[in-house]
């Protein structure tokens, strides 16, 4: 049985990243055709990030392949539903299955079939999609399939229980990186930043409650593979691609203090040198962690935030406080990391008093670097089911991403385009005016500032 895996991200699609130009491995499908490859299944995979949909198409139409594997997110959906309707409008591929798996399925799994996905899986993909391989392959009943959706023979979405969780992820072989070309990516930042960076998994799912953040595929756990286990990937990483940097992807890096401190310990007995950023929360950092995160390799530690706002922060059951996000990002600054932190503007309830101290805050800290969304709501968190009665439109799923629901905020969505600039140009300018000697460069953010609040009072009170 011929199997090609594939995503439906395109990189030359897409403005914004274009010019961030930070593209990382699609890690997910990498994992999957490495389970495949160990269990002897076949694959290949046609990574679309530096691709066309026209080169997509081309690789169908000449592989025919027997499964179209296609991994699908809230960014790649659309694209997703594009290249489904082109398999199935093709003699040529009139024997493709489709089977979709990724993060945007759980909750949309039935739209999916609808809309011509042969077969879904939902949640953590590799037992699965081996399994309904096999089903297929021996002609097997699906019903014995855990974790799958499709449409049975009364045309009715049918679904299998789901089945439980991978226990020790140290089982699962390392992503088939050899299997697409990283030296893509890594000339992608080369170009831009003369240094590159390969992203690295060590964890599976997040033990925390954040209303916004959508736990489709590893739900509310935490599965960690062994410090030994990771430096053994990581020195191969370093072996083939000699990367200037690795990404950890993790939702929260630090969230165990005796892994890291293992951690570090194996890296010093392996004699392994490497440079790394990761993602973690203020509340697992004290100053032993900080000091181990320098000690093995960590050069800028982002410190999710949201707001500047404790009754924001509560609100999104963020379970953190604001002055121990500033402590963490002081320290971390202190010890040489660079700091990075997140916020999220519009979410219900939020005020102008809210924006406010949300700038206060991040002047106060003074991240290097922080990152501004207006906040959307995925389809299956707390978020989503907070405002679902509260959408401003009718939604059509087939045409728009999550990305573009919105609903009824504090102020007109106008409003958080300006509050978004008022935020960034004000920090700037007092980022500017403490730490420069021509205070004409803070001014230029000051009265631009002073336009982005003009713009909100405007949408507030004439437009809105």
């Amino acid at each position: 049985m011929k199997v090609l895996l594939t995503h439906g991200y395109f990189l030359k699609e897409d403005p914004a990243e274009l010019r961030i130009m930070k593209p990382y491995p699609p890690l997910g499908i990498l994992y999957i055709s490495a389970y495949l490859n160990e269990k002897g299944v076949k694959n290949k995979i046609f990574d679309t990030t530096f691709s066309s949909k026209g080169e997509l198409k081309k690789c169908l139409i000449e592989e025919k392949p027997d499964l179209v594997a296609i991994y699908v997110n809230l960014m790649t959906k659309l694209n997703v539903l594009e290249t489904i309707k082109f398999i199935k409008s093709k003699n040529e591929l009139i024997k493709s299955k489709i089977i979709l798996g990724g993060p945007e399925v759980r909750y949309n799994a039935e739209d999916f079939l609808k809309n011509g996905a042969d077969y879904v899986v939902i949640g953590e993909g590799e037992k699965t999609f081996y399994e309904l391989i096999l089903a297929l392959e021996q002609k097997k009943e699906l019903k014995n399939v855990k974790s799958i959706g499709y449409i049975d023979q009364n045309g009715k979405a049918t679904f299998t229980p789901e089945r439980s969780l991978i226990k020790n992820i140290d089982e699962l072989p390392f992503p088939n990186r050899g299997g697409i070309q990283i030296k893509d990516y890594q000339n992608a930042w080369k170009t831009k930043y003369n240094r590159d960076a390969i992203s690295v998994c060590t964890m599976r799912g997040c033990p925390y409650t954040c209303k916004w953040c959508s736990r489709a595929v590893y739900g509310l756990t935490y599965r960690r593979r062994s410090p030994n286990k990771v430096v053994e990937e990581l020195r191969l990483i370093t072996d083939e691609y000699n990367p200037d940097s690795l990404w950890f992807v993790d939702d929260v890096f630090t969230v165990s203090h005796k892994w890291l401190f293992k951690f570090n310990d194996e890296l010093k007995k392996n004699n392994l040198k490497i440079t790394y950023e990761c993602i973690t929360r203020a509340d697992r950092m004290n100053e032993e962690v900080i000091a181990a995160l320098k000690e093995s390799g960590c050069f800028r530690v982002w410190i999710g935030a949201e707001s500047g706002s404790q009754r924001i922060i509560d609100v999104m059951d963020r379970r953190v406080k604001v002055e121990q996000v500033q402590k963490m990002i002081q320290l971390s600054n202190k010890y040489g990391i660079e700091t990075g932190t997140f916020i999220m503007l519009g979410y219900p309830g939020e005020t102008e008093k809210d924006i406010e101290e949300t700038i206060h805050h991040l002047v106060k800290c003074s991240p290097d670097h922080f990152t501004i969304t207006v906040g959307y709501p995925i389809k299956g968190t707390e978020f989503f089911q907070e405002i679902e009665a509260n959408q401003t439109e009718d939604f059509d799923w087939e045409k728009f991403s999550d990305r573009e629901r919105d609903f009824k905020r504090t102020y007109p969505r106008r409003y958080y385009n300006f509050a978004v600039r008022r935020v960034v140009n004000e920090v700037k300018y007092h980022q500017k005016l403490n730490g420069s000697l021509f205070k004409i460069d803070a001014l230029k953010f000051k009265s631009k500032s002073i336009a982005a609040k003009a713009g909100m009072w405007w949408s507030k009170n004439i437009n809105g």
